[in-house]
């Protein structure tokens, strides 16, 4: 029994566990991302342990990109011969950002959701990485709802999109990519989406390659991706 008015600082073996959990996956985390920063091209041979252990340590592997998506990502950062912009942010923002950091080259993520934002400007500022991110409700356009990129900060041309957002719920799903920024994908300016398993976004990227026009490649996998190349 504790005295009358006291506070008991009994701790549960649960909580405990969990707390030691939390400590473990964020020293995890930070140790991996540090290794990231130091050599992007060594964390994402096959083998390494740095993208398994980032993930874990992100603390969202419901959602969270898989390691085959990271490292598809990262190689297109490092050959990106301009600005990037990413649909939608999470863990690959804050490692695409600093690869793109690293080389020089504009980064933007356009996010609807302020919780997202907040958490991932947190991790920006702990490891230095400059990402310009763009928070603002998704907005209705004529037969489909996407982002509300802010075009007049934003550079006249990109040369690479990484595309996992809007969710699949919103109003025409991904497709408000090409006709809202259609005229900021340079010649030759790739799109890497995301979930092409879904038939949904299968269609969009073969709706993508007549009205830009671009060619397509299925890269299979695990997490298998769609790359188009934006033609002349």
């Amino acid at each position: 029994m504790y005295p009358p008015g006291s506070i008991s600082t009994t701790v549960s073996f649960p909580q405990a566990r969990k707390w030691a959990r939390r400590a473990f996956d964020a020293f995890k985390f930070d140790r991996a991302m540090r290794r990231f920063i130091a050599d992007p091209q060594a964390a994402v041979r096959t083998g390494s342990s740095v993208l398994p252990d980032l993930i874990d340590g992100w603390g969202n592997s419901g959602w969270s990109a898989l390691d085959e998506y990271l490292r598809v990502g990262v190689e297109q950062v490092l050959q990106a011969d301009g600005a990037v912009v990413e649909c939608g942010t999470g863990l690959s923002t804050l490692l695409f950002g600093a690869v793109a950091q690293q080389r020089g080259v504009e980064y933007w993520a356009l996010e609807h959701l302020p919780e997202w934002s907040e958490k991932l400007s947190q991790q920006l500022v702990r490891y230095g990485v400059s990402v310009r991110v763009s928070t603002r409700p998704l907005r209705s356009y004529v037969g489909f709802d996407w982002y509300d990129p802010p075009l007049h900060e934003m550079p006249p041309q990109f040369s690479l999109v990484i595309c996992d957002g809007p969710p699949s719920r919103t109003v025409g799903g991904r497709y408000g990519l090409v006709p809202v920024m259609r005229s900021r994908l340079k010649p030759g300016c790739i799109i890497l989406l995301d979930d092409a398993e879904r038939e949904h976004e299968r269609a969009v990227a073969r709706l993508w390659q007549s009205e830009l026009p671009a060619t397509a490649e299925y890269l299979d996998g695990a997490k298998p991706l769609i790359r188009l190349k934006v033609g002349p």
